[in-house]
């Protein structure tokens, strides 16, 4: 049986961007996150994050690293009641051509042969234009967040100012009769 999955960007969508966060004890969520994610998880989505790690390829964290700040990310959440189904990170370099650097779709096609993933009544939550582009080519209807005005609208199927205001959207859109969602 297929289900539905809410894929996350983890930097200022999940929690505050820190430039190449290597401390776990730096990891800060963005506002409303926890709320968003625990309605979204009520609901019966799965979460799956998925990140570019890019600082790995450019020598700025080790594969060690990143794994303790995870570690801690999912403890965070545990004590919230939360917990994330896999995190899939790209720890290439931007000019290494990989197909798993987001806009591409690798690891989300990773996601699809790990779980059985329902396309049509999943979602891509993320900050960028990469977030959103790599939702896009997938099939997957897509949240932005704009946690402040200055970020371009990048075509997203909704506008959100938090995880807490995405998880409203999407609890509240009916599907459409051919699987994709109604905008909103």
């Amino acid at each position: 049986m297929r289900q539905r999955y809410v894929f996350l960007d983890r930097d200022d969508t999940l929690i505050v961007d820190k430039q190449y966060l290597r401390e776990p004890a730096g990891i800060e969520f963005t506002p409303r996150a926890l709320e968003g994610l625990q309605r979204l998880q009520a609901a019966g989505y799965g979460l799956v994050l998925v990140t570019n790690q890019s600082g790995i390829g450019r020598g700025l964290l080790t594969e060690n690293d990143l794994a303790a700040v995870h570690a801690r990310l999912r403890e965070l959440l545990a004590r919230q009641g939360l917990a994330l189904d896999a995190i899939y990170y790209c720890p290439h370099h931007p000019q290494d051509g990989c197909r798993c650097r987001k806009p591409a779709t690798g690891m989300l096609e990773q996601a699809c042969r790990d779980f059985a993933v329902d396309i049509a009544q999943s979602v891509m939550i993320g900050d960028s234009e990469a977030d959103i582009r790599m939702g896009r080519a997938f099939g997957l209807a897509t949240i932005q967040l704009r946690l402040d005005d200055s970020r371009p609208n990048h075509g997203a199927d909704y506008l959100a100012a938090d995880l807490a205001e995405a998880a409203d959207w999407l609890l509240k859109r009916p599907p459409s009769p051919h699987g994709k969602h109604a905008e909103g």
